[in-house]
């Protein structure tokens, strides 16, 4: 009866769900063969036993196998009821496995609430590191948005929704290494769990930035409204659609395909639909950064080639830029002011009775290979260079942390971090549009009142920040003011241990620390709730290789090389403008050196040693600048801290510290250093009080400004 109803029913699943096949080189002829899956619907187990090329057995949870449809479902198969926390339930596995049947399991045990990954159980990778079983890893995408999901009514949901099954390339789980078996079987889990994660990231569409947004519109449906900024006006895709349209075809008409434009935009909803409308249309924006010098201006617009920058009146004269733009020499500056009154009856009509109805037609033809924006970096230590992200990488890095991390049409984000900044671009603008969330624009995150207020008044999920930002969000706020927050995410600069615990104490909250870099997307590392660890900055994400160099006086630890989908197409540089430079390092082409010292724990977890810059020889001896920074931090918790050096004729350098601490002395360093173990040569013999520190737009210590301060004195 089985083999009669097989074609029959893998026949309606074509034709209502549209199924389609993606494999990578997959093998279903292994004498001991497991094949896992995510879980997002009840028909997760048909579709694979229709569309998979063998007759397995699968194991299901057995509160699944209790629910009356389910088992309508699992009659047409072979199935074990089983309750993966048990370890007897899992030698049923084994031994189905070593008797040679193929076996389906879902290490998440249940099915997914939140659209993402879920709890993964430490038994299936146990099974198949003791069966030494061949792991076929199958991703199951668009069921959850059927009506068999388990996904709540905020969720869209279809009737046919189109389903993909993407089969990924073998992998083998050996036992790992481990005193006990209550150790072996949890390293075997956490390999699971990453192999999960890699698997979502994996099977993402290769896209351009507008056909992901296409597609963000199309699944949560055009009508969503889901972006509002200061004018407290709520706009939909539909919306968003309007302005990347008509500014798009505006901006058009007055640069040429491949053109890098110009933006000097605050955080508004137009700013994210003339991003959109531009890379729709093969111009590139490129996000100057509005909070540098004029100097740092002009050696952006230089090395990127850029003839026309768009703003907006208003905002040039609410920040005072008037003065940087008219230093500014070889560009032509395009007020959007100006741009809407140019928008004639044929532009309208257009748009309401072609473009609208068919967006997708907009889109020049484009590779996910081709330049995306160009963002600059921030000059904390030198002259900006342009960086230069494809689609591949923004979409890429935007897949790799939705693998990690559950944003959903549930969550509100609160984005106050600049939009010419990698991380405020791909994780706080880009991230929450093309996954469904709703997002809060505001210009400044210097609002140090405002911003706890707005993320009590929108009910806010979500917010990313720095370290710096934090601790002064969280100086003036009220505790009850983030009660609604999931998650707290800082990057961009060192999370200090401070304002870790300021959060934990008045919140009640977890900061989940990250690490990146403009050149990768931005996000390398971050923690998650699964995979957490005080005083690191979380695993790498999935997709991302990398390799560690020594270096010569630094024990332990090594420059952290990076290569990976998410990695820059390369850089452009004032002393050459316009020559892209690909990425490349010691190791190899391809490769981006970060610049960064770090050491991975046994379980994958990244904890930052210091710059290689941020390193002083003194005496023959290298001297970690941010252990100077901690020294001082802890001796004076309160007040911030910066540290630098200059050059010093007897041991090579000198170290000075600058503080906004009146009181701090050599000798409390001193003694702060006795008591925690810290070496005396990483106790700084200068000491100079400053009002306040000098900070880049982005939150970051200005350390050129630093640096030329310590030479000077």
């Amino acid at each position: 009866m089985r083999k009669l109803l097989r074609p029959l029913l893998r026949g309606l699943a074509r034709l209502f769900f549209r199924v389609e096949i993606s494999a990578q080189q997959a093998n279903f002829k292994h004498e001991r063969l497991l094949i896992v899956a995510n879980h997002q619907s009840f028909l997760d187990g048909l579709l694979i036993g229709l569309f998979l090329p063998i007759d397995p057995v699968f194991v299901v949870h057995t509160t699944i196998a209790e629910s009356f449809f389910f088992r309508i479902l699992l009659s047409q198969v072979e199935y074990l009821a089983v309750d993966p926390t048990s370890p007897m339930a899992m030698k049923k596995v084994i031994r189905l496995i070593e008797s040679g049947r193929p076996v389906v399991i879902f290490p998440e045990g249940r099915i997914t609430l939140t659209g993402s990954l879920m709890k993964v159980y430490d038994g299936p990778a146990f099974v198949a590191a003791k069966t030494g079983a061949t792991v076929v890893p199958v991703r199951v995408d668009g069921a959850s948005r059927s009506y068999f999901s388990r996904l709540s009514g905020k969720h869209p949901k279809e009737l046919f929704p189109k389903i993909r099954l993407s089969i990924l390339t073998e992998r083998h789980f050996p036992m790992p290494e481990g005193a006990t078996a209550k150790l072996r079987r949890r390293k075997s889990g956490e390999a699971m769990r990453r192999l999960m994660q890699e698997m979502i990231f994996a099977s993402r569409p290769q896209q351009t930035l507008y056909s992901a947004l296409c597609d963000a519109a199309d699944i949560y449906g055009r009508g969503r409204r889901l972006l509002e900024d200061v004018k407290q006006i709520e706009y939909s895709y539909n919306d968003l659609f309007k302005m990347a349209l008509m500014l798009g075809r505006q901006i058009e008409r007055i640069t040429q395909p491949g053109e890098k434009v110009g933006l000097l935009l605050p955080n508004l909803v137009p700013t994210i639909g003339l991003i959109f409308g531009l890379t729709a249309r093969k111009r590139i924006p490129a996000m100057l950064n509005y909070s540098a010098g004029t100097d740092a201006m002009q050696a952006a617009v230089d090395a990127a080639q850029i003839r026309t920058v768009v703003t907006l009146r208003a905002f040039v004269e609410q920040a005072k830029l008037g003065a940087k733009l008219a230093g500014l020499k070889g560009v032509q500056l395009v007020y959007l002011e100006d741009v809407r009154e140019k928008i004639g009856l044929g532009d309208k009509l257009w748009l309401m009775a072609y473009a609208l109805h068919f967006p997708r037609a907009f889109e020049l033809p484009a590779s996910p290979e081709d330049a995306a924006v160009v963002l600059f970096t921030s000059g904390s230590e030198g002259k900006p260079k342009g960086v230069v992200l494809p689609h591949r990488a923004i979409l890429a890095n935007v897949a790799q942390i939705c693998s990690v991390i559950d944003f959903s049409v549930h969550d509100k984000v609160l984005n106050a971090l600049p939009i010419f900044h990698s991380f405020g671009l791909t994780a706080g603008a880009l991230l929450p549009v093309l996954s469904g969330a709703s997002l809060f624009l505001y210009p400044s995150p210097l609002h140090y009142r405002v911003i706890p207020e707005l993320a009590y008044d929108r009910g806010c999920t979500v917010l990313f920040g720095t370290s710096t930002f934090l601790a002064n969000y969280a100086k003036f706020a009220n505790p009850y003011d983030f009660y609604r927050l999931r998650y707290v995410v800082a990057g961009a600069e060192k999370l200090s241990e401070a304002v870790r615990s300021q959060w934990f104490e008045k919140f009640g909250l977890r900061i989940f620390e990250g690490y990146g870099a403009t050149e990768t997307a931005p996000v390398l590392a971050v923690n998650t709730p699964m995979a957490y660890r005080t005083g690191t900055v979380g695993n790498l994400l999935p997709g991302v290789e990398h390799k560690l160099v020594p270096v010569p006086g630094i024990d332990g630890g090594g420059i952290l090389h990076v290569r990976g989908p998410n990695v820059m197409a390369g850089y452009l540089k004032a002393d050459q403008p316009g020559v892209l430079q690909p990425p490349v390092s010691d190791v190899g082409d391809g490769w981006y050196e970060t610049g960064d010292v770090v050491e991975l724990d046994d379980d994958g977890f990244v904890k930052i040693v210091g710059r290689v810059k941020r390193f002083a020889k003194i005496a023959g001896e290298m001297v970690s600048l941010e252990v100077v920074e901690k020294l001082a931090t802890a001796t004076s918790p309160a007040l911030p801290h910066a540290a630098t050096s200059q050059p010093d004729a007897a041991k090579g350098e000198a170290l000075v510290l600058f503080t906004t601490d009146g009181e701090l002395t050599r000798e409390l360093l001193a003694a702060k250093a006795r008591a925690t173990g810290v070496p005396e040569l990483a106790v700084p013999r200068k000491i100079h009080k400053v009002e306040s520190l000098p900070l880049l737009g982005t939150g970051k210590v200005d350390y050129v400004t630093l640096k030329r301060l310590a030479e000077a004195v």
